[in-house]
Formats: C-alpha cells, sequence, structure tokens
C-alpha cells in the first residue's frame, strides 16, 4: 500500500475541507478599525508615540503604541467596561467589525451559534487588571480586592465574552504562547472547522499590556527600543541601527468558514487559509536558534499542508519585532526558506517572482499576542488591495538581508496572490500561516 503524504492529502481532500476568511476586524495604535489602520499603514504613518496610559518617568522605554481611539462602549455598558480588562474590550470591538464584514448577525442564534466557535489568543491575559488589584492589595490589604478580579485577568476570559457577547456556543478558547498565540489561534481555528467540529470560527487575538510593570519587565530583559525622544523612528524592523521593540496594544479577529458554508450563505470571500505550520525551537527561553530552522520548519509545514511549493509565495508578513537577535534569525532563515541564498531564489525564481517583504511592527509597535491575527488581517487586506505596506525606518538594511526584497519607502503595487505570515514567540514557539486570494489558487 502507497503511503500518502499530507500534501497528497490536503489536495486531495481541498473540497471537503477547504476554510476561507468572511470578515476581518482589527484595532491597533493606527486605528479603531481595519479601514482607518490600512488606510494609514500604506500611506506610511506610524502609531508610536510617548506613553500617556501611565507616567512612563521611571522606565527605561518611555514610547508605546496605544490604541487611542478605541471606544469599548460601542459594544459594552458603562458597567460592564468597568468590570472587563482592556484586553477584552479591544477584541470585542475587532470581533464585533469582523462579524459585520462577514455579513453575519451582530448576535447568533440556534443552529449557528451552536456551530460558532471562538479561540483568542493572547500573550498575558488582562495584565492592566494583574497589575491594578496587586497594587490594590498591597496598599489597601486583601478585603479590598475587586470580585471580578479573577474574571477580568484570565486568559480565557476574553474568548468567553466573545462567546457571550455574540452567542458563539462552539468550541472556545484562548491559545496562550507568547507572541505566536494569535497565529496559534487562528491556524487551530482553522484546523477545528477541518476536522467537523465547527462551521464559523472567530479567531484571532488581543493584547492591552501597555503597563508599567510589563514594560519593565522588558526593558530590564534589555529588549525595547529607547529611542524616546523620536517615537515614530523607534520601531526599526531589519534596520542595522534597531535596538529593541516597542510595546504597543491591539486586537485582530478573522471570521473563518467552511467553504460550504460561506458558499451556501452568499458570503463575499476574502481569502483562504491554505496552511498552518506549528513547531517549537527546544532551543531557549528568550532566543531564536541562528537560522531560525524551528520558523522554517513551520513555513515549509504549511506549505506542505497546502500542496504548495515555495515558488508559489508572493509576501512574507515577518515577525520582525525590531531586537537585534530576532531579527537577525528570521532574516536567516527567510534566505533557508527561499534557497541556500536569496541570490540563488531571486535566479530560480525569476526577478519578476521576487517575494515581498514587509513587517508591520514598524508602524504599529508589538502588540504581543494579537500580532499574529493583525499581521494576518493586514496580509490578507494587502492581498485584497494589490498593495504590500512599507518596512517604516528601514535605512540601512541588516546585512544578513542580503537580496531579500524588503519593501521600503512606499507601498509596492502587484498582483499578489499567496501569502505567509509569521508570528513566532518567547518559549521557542513558531506559527505560520498561509493565505491566498479567493480565487487566485
Amino acid at each position: 500500500m502507497r503511503v500518502v503524504s499530507a500534501g497528497e492529502r490536503r489536495v486531495a481532500g481541498r473540497d471537503g475541507s477547504r476554510v476561507v476568511v468572511t470578515g476581518m476586524g482589527v484595532v491597533t495604535s493606527l486605528g479603531p478599525d481595519l479601514a482607518t489602520t490600512w488606510e494609514r499603514l500604506v500611506a506610511g504613518e506610524s502609531g508610536v508615540r510617548a506613553t500617556t496610559a501611565f507616567d512612563p518617568s521611571r522606565v527605561e522605554s518611555r514610547i508605546s503604541g496605544e490604541a487611542r481611539e478605541a471606544d469599548p462602549t460601542r459594544v459594552l455598558d458603562r458597567k460592564a467596561v468597568r468590570r472587563t480588562d482592556r484586553a477584552t474590550h479591544l477584541s470585542l470591538l475587532a470581533t464585533q467589525e469582523a462579524l459585520a464584514q462577514a455579513g453575519l448577525p451582530e448576535r447568533l442564534e440556534g443552529e449557528l451559534a451552536d456551530r460558532t466557535g471562538a479561540f483568542i489568543g493572547t500573550g498575558f491575559g488582562g495584565s492592566a487588571t494583574i497589575f491594578e488589584e496587586i497594587r490594590t492589595y498591597v496598599e489597601r490589604g486583601p478585603d479590598r480586592i475587586s470580585p471580578f478580579f479573577v474574571p477580568m485577568s484570565l486568559a480565557n476570559m476574553t474568548p468567553g465574552y466573545v462567546g457571550i457577547a455574540f452567542g458563539a456556543r462552539g468550541p472556545n478558547m484562548a491559545p496562550v504562547s507568547a507572541c505566536a498565540s494569535g497565529g496559534n489561534a487562528i491556524g487551530e481555528a482553522a484546523e477545528t472547522i477541518r476536522r467537523g467540529d465547527a462551521d464559523v470560527m472567530l479567531a484571532g487575538g488581543t493584547e492591552a499590556a501597555v503597563v508599567e510593570g510589563i514594560i519593565a519587565g522588558f526593558a530590564a530583559m534589555h529588549a525595547l527600543s529607547t529611542r524616546n525622544d523620536d517615537p515614530a523612528a523607534a520601531s526599526r524592523p531589519f534596520d542595522a541601527s534597531r535596538d529593541g521593540f516597542v510595546v504597543a496594544e491591539g486586537a485582530g479577529t478573522l471570521v473563518l468558514e467552511a467553504l460550504e458554508h460561506a458558499t451556501a450563505r452568499g458570503a463575499r470571500i476574502l481569502a483562504e487559509v491554505e496552511g498552518y505550520g506549528a513547531t517549537a525551537d527546544a532551543h531557549h527561553v528568550t532566543l531564536p536558534p541562528p537560522g531560525a530552522d524551528g520558523a522554517v520548519r513551520a513555513a515549509r509545514r504549511a506549505l506542505e499542508k497546502a500542496g504548495r511549493s515555495i515558488a508559489d509565495v508572493d509576501v512574507v508578513s515577518a515577525h520582525a519585532t525590531s531586537t537585534p537577535e530576532g531579527d537577525r534569525a528570521e532574516l536567516r532563515g527567510m534566505r533557508a526558506l527561499f534557497g541556500d541564498a536569496a541570490t540563488d531564489a531571486d535566479a530560480r525564481l525569476g526577478a519578476d517572482r521576487r517575494v515581498a517583504v514587509t513587517a508591520t511592527k514598524s508602524a504599529l509597535g508589538h502588540t504581543l499576542g494579537a500580532a499574529g491575527a493583525i499581521a494576518a488581517a493586514l496580509t490578507i487586506q494587502a492581498l485584497q488591495s494589490g498593495r504590500v505596506p512599507p518596512i517604516l525606518n528601514l535605512d540601512d538594511p541588516d546585512p544578513e538581508a542580503g537580496s531579500l526584497d524588503l519593501v521600503r519607502g512606499e507601498a509596492r503595487p502587484g498582483a499578489y496572490r499567496l501569502a505567509l505570515v509569521n508570528a513566532f514567540g518567547f518559549g521557542g514557539q513558531n506559527s505560520v500561516l498561509l493565505f491566498s486570494k479567493w480565487g487566485e489558487a
């Protein structure tokens, strides 16, 4: 009996297990919704500014990407706002937008509710709540702790509230894999649909970690940029002068559907989730291996499951946080993925098939557990619009880039069909998603 490869199984089962994207929503430092964020992103604007969420004078990094235009009263009354963490607020806003774009009711009912799940990843969960309640405990004693402390701070409460707010009664969980969380949530949600456990999944990530204690912790690791005098220039993925990342808050949600479900209800399809790879570095708590082997294996797994080759890829949305070691490893990984050296890949693919590499954290800051989900939405928008956003502040590319095609200066127009989205987390977790523009299979 011949053994059938994973790639052959994926292609053979394609018609019965295809997962598509029908709605998207984001909240970022560039705007309260996808349209505003996208418009400002392709215009080359930055959402990084001096921190206002707290007095930053005691911390080394005094800049951040705050979602200043987010208004939680669009989804919650004022009492509910006070009883939920900001991470939940941001996710509810992104999910509300995604449902509206998908043409689904804001309140699901009946079988649709039973067959709709929510996977919302996060790195920290209710971080602001945790730090505030610890302060209350120390300064005022245990009797003054809020009865809402636990439900506000638990990581799984955001997908729980998504289910409560919108009526999603299917599979519900919070993948927690640091900065790979949002990517893992989308990938695992797609697999949930493929195995028949849901028809629709609300999948993404959220983070609201512009909190003094968390920023102080990252600063103690020497992970953050200290370009406090020029916030917009602080996040510099792949630039030789990068000095660390900028903490940001935000959320992203995709509506995923089984193709037959989306088609039956006449939904507008934006993209297909063709592949997903998840691996572990098994190397170090915070540092990737020098050649980003785990990330490369995740990308190859995503391509294999889709029955695709590396020559099909048009765009890579890099994880690219702006840390010296992380960016260097990712550059080496991309060169390994696209050939023994970037020049070999260019020769093999041809000048018109060079892969455009973008890094949206240059404009948004690093949204940690939400990063993979936000990047996924913006990458699908790039496929839809035929424009890849530029990497800001890339004045002097790291020599490790070789001849990789890093998008600089202005948004790059083109006929883009297939994109990889990278999301990597502390602990060595790697998530890579593969999206295709609908109708470009």
